[in-house]
């Protein structure tokens, strides 16, 4: 049972506010804004997502830019709330397209629609934007996503002005038609990764995780089934029983997955024999399959990293980079950072001949080295060089004192677990109709660590 919920800007301003049961006073947006600005709690850092002000609990999450809060003076499940406010800017974002400050003020009638469908009197009635749609009546003002940084994973698959995927994928309001009136059926899938290694000192591989998820986000009239295929050689459980005690789940197949878990939505009658999953989409944006992996892979990039002393005061810092991958796949967005002893005072870059896109950093109020690459072309290598200076000789080994060397990337149309959608069938009212289907797959650095 919540008492308030409103969203805020970055700068504070309210720009959404409703109070279901009064029992928390009007100016708890700026208390809250106030505290969270200036934690001092624990020194550096974020304001948690609950914390109490003078008996009142807050609860906020960040999304898109913006600050999802709810507050209550009774005690209930963080957990709860958290993952309502989650659920509340998913179906915002269902029904207007695009989720940021603009979109949210032309909007306000309907965001305020939404509102008293899915809360009444601090009480959760559904957060499912198929139910939603029965009760909601007024259709949203549509903004310009052309002129808008990307948000989420759209921005994943652009690069420069090359586009990998329609403009519309995900700035599209489910409600919403195209000009003329027209609905434009399509579907999109994605299968999106998240990876986490941590190399040795010497480059092997010490642990290796992945995180998939397979989102499907659906425009399509009159909710047709959907049948998704996935690899025939797809295991689930390592050498012992699957949870879903799925035939062949102790095989030897080239994909295997440790777990996994589907939506609702999801009949797996046939998934045992071809590995076909079979659904009808609710309206929106919703998980299909998560699944985890630990079974070794292919890493996408290999990281050398080299400290040595050059002086009384002086050090050199070697990095390398290499893509893994083929020459045909592109990432971006790639971040290298490096811990440096707390005695650095200064820090000059040396980059290799025609480096383009590249920025460097030395962070001195947390002594931190960043390297940023623009892009990356598969089985390429990049070299970055960093002379340290010190304020005092060290008393013990620089290197110990130094790293680890950490990464952050995308990568799109790569996935490492090789999980591939065969064929993706949707089932048809008539000869005329001929959706748009969209197949997409991303990697993205969860915790990437190379030892020194």
């Amino acid at each position: 049972m919540i008492s308030q919920f409103f969203v805020l800007s970055q700068r504070g301003d309210n720009i959404v506010f409703r109070d279901y049961r009064g029992e928390v006073p009007k100016g708890s947006a700026e208390i809250f804004f106030r505290k969270v600005k200036f934690w001092k709690e624990d020194g550096e850092g974020d304001a948690p997502p609950v914390f109490n002000v003078d008996g009142v609990n807050y609860f906020h999450v960040k999304v898109a830019g913006l600050l999802f809060v709810a507050t209550t003076r009774v005690n209930v499940s963080p957990s709860l709330v958290l993952e309502l406010l989650q659920r509340i800017a998913r179906v915002i974002k269902d029904y207007l397209g695009i989720l940021n400050e603009d979109s949210l003020r032309k909007n306000f009638v309907l965001v305020y629609e939404l509102l008293d469908e899915v809360i009444d009197f601090g009480y959760v009635k559904t957060t499912s934007t198929e139910v939603l749609k029965s009760y909601i009546f007024n259709e949203p003002i549509v903004i310009d996503a052309a002129r808008l940084p990307s948000l989420g994973a759209a921005g994943i698959f652009m690069q420069g002005s090359k586009r990998r995927m329609p403009g519309t994928a995900v700035t599209k309001s489910v409600v919403a038609n195209e000009p003329g009136g027209r609905k434009r059926e399509e579907i999109f899938v994605d299968i999106i990764e998240k990876i986490s290694v941590t190399f040795s000192s010497s480059g092997y591989i010490l642990t290796s995780e992945i995180d998939g998820t397979i989102q499907m986000k659906s425009y399509l009239s009159g909710n047709p089934e959907i049948r998704l295929a996935l690899n025939d050689d797809l295991s689930i459980g390592r050498g012992r029983s699957s949870i879903y005690d799925y035939g062949n789940s102790s095989g030897s197949g080239s994909v295997i997955l440790d777990d996994c878990n589907f939506h609702e939505s999801v009949h797996l009658d046939n998934f045992d024999i071809d590995r076909t999953l079979a659904l009808v989409p609710p309206d929106g944006e919703f998980p299909v399959m998560n699944y985890r992996m630990t079974q070794e892979f292919r890493t996408p990039f290999r990281i050398n990293a080299l400290i040595e002393e050059a002086g009384p005061l002086k050090a050199e810092v070697i990095l390398k980079v290499r893509a893994e991958f083929a020459s045909s796949i592109t990432a971006n967005t790639i971040l290298v950072q490096m811990p440096l002893p707390a005695y650095t005072t200064r820090v000059t870059f040396e980059l290799e001949p025609g480096a383009v896109g590249n920025t460097t950093d030395f962070k001195e109020a947390n002594k931190r080295l960043e390297w940023g690459l623009k892009k990356i072309v598969g089985g390429s290598e990049h070299t970055l060089r960093a002379k340290l200076t010190f304020s005092q000789e060290s008393h013990g080994n620089i290197v110990k004192e130094s790293g680890p060397v950490s990464m952050t990337f995308t990568i799109p149309m790569y996935n490492c677990s090789r999980l591939q959608v065969k064929y993706l069938q949707i089932a048809k009212k008539s000869k005329t109709d001929h959706p748009y289907r969209w197949v997409r797959y991303v990697t993205q650095a969860n915790s990437y660590v190379a030892r020194l």
